[in-house]
């Protein structure tokens, strides 16, 4: 009777191993550890029977990878962002001034750059903001529908003038009645119309609006065409001198501008608008127009992100819009005016949680950012990794799944060896466990068993030999041993 295996080695072939019938079962179980010790080779043993040019392979692999997934990430985590941005004034002036801060971010390698759409209108860029085409944009308050918006800086305030020819002896909102009023860029004031409107009941007094495109209004104005011409504009030199250019002045005579004195009333109601002091002599120093403080209406320009947006893209393009701002302040002087929004809760448009983290001091850095990334991802990895191992080998993929069938046989033979009648029952029990062990070995040998099975199989055949040596000397009449149990 003799077992055989038949095991294959890297570089040695195919080796047969025999199990003689004539070894005692201990003779066994000595050649299965020997075995075991024989094809359980350690790691150092396994690199050394591999070639030396093979070894460097496996190496040169491995540092590839790795600094490719080093190199990958790196160029991840410092890639330049691009936000799209839809800006619009009827005067070109808010797509120069956004093109110039997108230039300057490309050329100081920002992590934000900007690629600027031009939509000629505020109300087009809220169109573009609103309907998702773009990730940011500069609009009015008071223009389209804002309700994903939230704000990064505040741009700027355009002011409501209401300004009236040299000699047209009107000194009120009330001396409109019956009048033509023009209205430049109605369709971006159609609301601050609605609400002047509303407040003086315009419409009783029988007031006409009309729209004024931005490079008629000078013509329009000295033509007498219409009584009054409501402009909104921010409060800088550049469009001050153009409302200048809307009307000659002449002689005795000089234009004026008309205190909307209910604009508290007004903003009250419609919170897009601000209560506003226009100063003495905004217009003109000598003779200053207006001739004393006025009140007005004001409204926001907001620089404003989807909501969506991730905070920390926000926070760096705050930061970025508010240190160009310095570097370009002197060829567009409208810049001085950007500041921090409000963060207040009510605000009409909220501040995004993004720039309200810049201008409160508390933007994270990159550790901030990725520290629980960089701590919680390679525990995840390990975890994730066990499972899978664990996964993989419930469900036997691993080649060791069967080893309970292995041993299931085993189990019932101390009962037979026990209960054995005579020398040819061992025998045979002998030529059982025989068979076990070869189909054991060779499983083994294919990388189908892991070593603990090997091992435990060893102690289990021990443990037979001693239960058949002891009952094979009861029936011989040989021993007065106790059974072991």
């Amino acid at each position: 009777m003799a077992g055989r295996a038949t095991v294959s080695f890297h570089d040695a072939g195919p080796v047969e191993i025999v199990a003689p019938a004539a070894i005692r079962i201990g003779s066994r179980a000595a050649c299965c550890s020997s075995w075991i010790a024989t094809v359980m080779l350690d790691p150092e043993d396994v690199a050394s029977r591999m070639p030396l040019w093979l070894r460097a392979v496996l190496v040169g692999v491995v540092v590839v990878l790795a600094t490719g997934g080093g190199l990958y990430a790196y160029r991840y985590f410092t890639m330049p962002r691009t936000l799209t941005v839809a800006v619009g004034s009827v005067d070109g002036e808010a797509a120069r001034i956004l093109s110039a801060i997108a230039s300057r971010l490309t050329s100081t390698n920002a992590h934000i750059r900007l690629k600027v759409v031009d939509t000629a209108t505020a109300l087009g860029a809220a169109k573009e903001f609103s309907a998702g085409k773009a990730d940011l944009a500069i609009v009015r308050a008071d223009v389209g529908n804002l309700s994903a918006a939230r704000t990064v800086v505040l741009v700027t305030y355009g002011v409501a003038l209401i300004v009236v020819p040299p000699g047209a002896g009107i000194a009120s909102v009330d001396d409109l009645k019956g009048k033509v009023v023009g209205v430049v860029a109605e369709d971006n004031n159609h609301r601050l119309v609605e609400a002047l409107a509303r407040e003086y009941d315009l419409a009783r007094a029988k007031v006409r609006f009309r729209d004024v495109p931005f490079g008629e209004a000078a013509r329009v104005m000295q033509s007498r065409q219409v009584s009054a011409l409501l402009v909104v504009i921010p409060i800088s030199d550049k469009y001050l001198a153009l409302v200048r250019n809307f009307f000659a002045g002449g002689g005795k005579q000089k234009a004026g501008v008309i205190p909307i004195e209910s604009a508290g009333a007004i903003a009250s109601m419609s919170r897009a608008y601000e209560s506003y002091d226009l100063p003495k002599g905004t217009l003109r120093g000598s003779p200053p127009i207006p001739d004393d403080d006025m009140t007005t209406l004001r409204v926001p320009f907001y620089l404003v992100a989807d909501k969506n947006l991730a905070d920390d893209d926000v926070a760096d393009l705050a930061k970025a819009v508010m240190e160009a701002r310095r570097e370009l302040l002197a060829e567009f002087p409208l810049l001085a005016q950007i500041a921090a929004p409000s963060t207040e809760k009510d605000a009409f448009i909220p501040i995004h949680p993004g720039a309200a983290a810049y201008f409160d001091g508390e933007q994270k850095d990159f550790f901030d950012r990725y520290g629980n990334a960089l701590y919680y991802g390679p525990m995840l990895l390990g975890a994730l990794a066990s499972l899978a191992a664990a996964a993989w080998k419930f469900l036997g993929a691993g080649g060791s799944g069967g080893s309970g069938k292995s041993f299931g046989p085993l189990y019932a033979l101390p009962e037979r060896i026990r209960a054995a009648g005579s020398d040819a029952e061992l025998a045979s029990i002998e030529d059982e466990i025989d068979t076990i062990v070869k189909a054991e070995l060779a499983r083994y040998a294919k990388g189908q068993s892991p070593a603990m099975d090997a091992a435990a199989l060893g102690l289990a055949v021990q443990r037979l030999q001693r239960l058949i040596d002891y009952r094979r000397g009861r029936l011989a009449g040989a021993t007065t041993e106790t059974a072991p149990t």
